[in-house]
């Protein structure tokens, strides 16, 4: 509840107000306590506060029952009980809906919500494919590749495309860009496949999220409450911690630098937070705490709500100044160790044994310590939570409709495109290769064929040649053959005359026959 200018959270032992101060808030804070403590409560009070101060709001809804926000609650006899006990009637308190978005990464419950393979990066999807160090850093190299050709990486069919190029074309990208094996690059594909199976084919995909669309102000000037479904979401572990580090990193790099604030830009509740470092490598872990230590710079307040704070690294903890401890249980040495661990966290108050208290906290109570005017822990207090001003439980279908549906983004998230990116340009490029290569194959076949015409044809030339040389020769023989017998004859037949007269002279006709046959033998054919 928002009341004289502070987050009114609720009542102590001597029923004195413990409050938020807005301008600390952005300190980050953590909700920590068993199932069952109250912890969903204090989640819903505490929106309520930040939308009433007109700061939105982004949390998830693991159980179904924080879309409740969306209508008013409802009076009950312990209701009445618990406004009569905080004196809220004075306070101002009244029931009390609140502007709410619902956001579903499967567009089943909620406005469709996306990001592109290029936004999520290497590093966050090397975690959610659970890839080892070798793939993660091919992974790295195909994102580098694929930002020098240009090449958008928007949904999975893209990255898989992605990597059959680089797989294809292994050995010209090597010398830039050094050896990448074949069998980590298939590894890399059938992790895409296992993503996809898992719902990524509609978590990636355009349009994506424009993360500023999270700072709507509702009616009244009230901070919009952005609902991430994740009832089911939620059974994807790594999709879920995934996504919301996403969204944290996306806020981290896209708002400005505002310093210290009257009061933050935005509060950002992290449900089920050991889920984000379970498992996680070093480099993420690195990641993490750097955008909590410097976002709170950028007007953003981090909570994380969690069972126990043990699961939150120490370099992440150190960093949240507001503790709002719900119950937790010792069964064993080292849930003992980890209550004490929790217990020494907090300013020690004479008043009680901070390490007692928190085991015999009843639900809806809680040790409370938040930050003062000048940034230092206040004392624990063993407080009473508020209760909240919306409704308790889930809302019914036709409700959240109306919700979804009435969403300022409804229409601008409910139809997928696909815009061209690496998938089409490289089944462009391919068939264009193709292409290219069919006209040359054609090309070098026609060249072939005009090669085997003209060598053809010069045979055919050079026998056409040498047939009419042939017979040529033959003519020319024949025609001197004819030319010469009969030339010769005549001319045997005129010498032989003339022979034959002088013959005749000389020796009569005997000696003009003896000529005569003598030149006609000579040039007889």
């Amino acid at each position: 509840m928002y009341s004289e200018s502070k987050i009114f959270i609720g009542k102590n032992d001597k029923g004195e107000r413990v409050n938020l101060i807005p301008k600390m808030a952005n300190r980050h804070g953590i909700i920590a306590g068993a199932t069952g403590t109250g912890k969903t409560v204090t989640l819903k009070v505490m929106a309520e506060s930040f939308s009433e101060m007109g700061v939105p709001v982004f949390m998830a809804d693991v159980k179904g029952d924080i879309a409740g926000l969306a209508c008013p609650g409802e009076d009950s006899e312990d209701m009445n009980a618990r406004i009569e006990r905080f004196g809220l009637t004075e306070a101002g308190f009244k029931y009390d809906k609140y502007p709410v978005t619902l956001w579903d990464i499967y567009g089943e419950k909620g406005v469709t919500l996306r990001t592109t393979i290029s936004e999520i990066g290497p590093l966050l999807l090397s975690r959610l494919m659970e890839l080892n160090t070798t793939q993660s850093d091919i992974l790295n190299i195909v994102f580098k590749i694929a930002d020098d050709n240009g090449l958008l990486l928007i949904d999975t069919k893209d990255l898989k495309s992605m990597l059959n190029y680089v797989s294809e074309n292994n050995k010209e990208l090597e010398a830039d860009y050094g050896k990448m094996s074949p069998q980590s690059i298939a590894a890399i594909v059938r992790a895409v496949v296992a993503l996809e199976l898992a719902g990524g084919d509609k978590f990636f995909g355009e349009p994506a999220i424009n993360i500023m669309d999270f700072f709507t102000v509702g009616e009244g000037g009230k901070g919009m409450i952005n609902i991430l479904d994740s009832s089911v979401l939620i059974n994807n572990t790594k999709l879920y911690s995934t996504f919301l580090l996403y969204l944290l990193s996306e806020l981290f790099e896209r708002l400005p630098e505002v310093g210290d604030l009257e009061k933050p830009k935005m509060i950002f509740f992290f449900d089920e937070a050991h889920l984000l470092f379970k498992d996680a490598p070093k480099a993420l872990i690195e990641k993490i705490e750097q955008v909590v230590k410097l976002i709170r710079s950028k007007g953003v307040g981090v909570y994380f709500c969690i069972q126990n704070p043990k699961d939150i690294p120490d370099g992440v903890l150190a960093q949240l100044g507001n503790k709002i401890q719900h119950a937790l249980h010792a069964y064993t040495p080292a849930d003992q160790k980890g209550v004490k661990a929790a217990a020494q966290s907090f300013r020690e108050n004479p008043a009680f044994d901070t390490y007692e208290t928190i085991m015999a906290l009843g639900t809806g109570e809680a040790v409370v310590s938040c930050l003062d005017e000048n940034g230092m822990p206040m004392m624990a207090e063993k407080t009473f939570i508020l209760p909240p001003a919306s409704k308790f439980g889930a809302i019914d279908e036709s409700r959240r409709n109306e919700v979804v549906k009435g969403s300022l983004y409804y229409g601008k998230y409910f139809e997928v495109t696909d815009p061209e990116s690496a998938y089409e340009i490289l089944l462009r490029k391919g068939a264009e290769e193709e292409e290219a290569k069919r006209l040359l194959k054609e090309e070098e076949a026609a060249l072939k064929q005009q090669e085997k015409e003209a060598k053809a044809k010069a045979k055919e030339e050079e026998k056409a040649k040498k047939k009419a040389e042939a017979e040529k020769n033959k003519v020319a023989k024949s025609v001197g053959n004819t030319v010469s017998g009969t030339v010769g004859r005549e001319i045997g037949k005129n010498v032989g005359s003339s022979f034959g007269k002088f013959g005749k002279t000389l020796g009569g006709n005997v000696g003009a026959s003896l000529g005569r046959g003598i030149f006609s033998t000579l040039f007889k054919k």
